[in-house]
């Protein structure tokens, strides 16, 4: 599943109770050469790394998509993505637009989310929050816009006016993905070659 949102759409916070109720989703720790904020842990938020490890890395193909944001980069692992592919998991991947347009071309029968903020007012102060300067903010704001325009070509679109609600609809999401027709075609055509044995 792959999920995206504007900054201070309220992302994070519903992914991390989807994981809470579903043991067998992992979420895609992404690499990033932005420094930590406060609160965030690394290897369990992001992995933080320099701007030059983050280019040796990329030099050696070992991310499955990437972008600049921000002056920053930020990147998708290969080798995390197969290791928890290969035992099983479901792979929650939070990146936005420029690197799920790259998943999509390579991961077609992926799950596309998109988070929205409840209004243009609650996306201000949220991103106002975070004490950065007026600069930044205005920034930000203008990069969450140009991020919403994205949400069209998602599969799904949450609208995060009340946590509750948009866990509940995010899980709705899973829960009939994972019982999609598409998903099933090999157990059923199994069916049928053990009755013709």
């Amino acid at each position: 599943m792959v999920v995206s949102a504007p900054s201070g759409a309220g992302k994070t916070s519903i992914c991390r109770e989807i994981m809470r109720q579903f043991p067998n989703i992992r979420f895609s720790v992404s690499s990033t050469t932005r420094p930590p904020r406060p609160g965030e842990v690394d290897g369990k938020d992001y992995e933080f790394i320099s701007p030059e490890e983050f280019q040796e890395r990329r030099a050696r193909g070992e991310f499955f998509e990437w972008v600049e944001k921000f002056g920053q980069y930020y990147g998708t692992s290969k080798k995390a993505m197969d290791a928890f592919l290969s035992q099983g998991y479901d792979l929650i991947l939070d990146i936005e637009s420029r690197g799920a347009k790259a998943v999509r071309a390579q991961f077609p029968r992926g799950i596309f989310i998109f988070i929205l903020p409840p209004s243009l007012g609650e996306l201000k102060s949220r991103l106002y929050v975070r004490g950065e300067s007026a600069e930044i903010m205005e920034y930000r704001l203008q990069s969450s816009l140009d991020e919403i325009r994205e949400a069209l070509w998602y599969d799904y679109i949450i609208l995060n006016e009340k946590l509750e609600e948009a866990v509940d609809r995010f899980r709705a999401v899973y829960v009939a993905e994972r019982s999609c027709r598409e998903r099933f075609t090999e157990r059923i055509e199994a069916f049928f070659n053990e009755g013709s044995s």
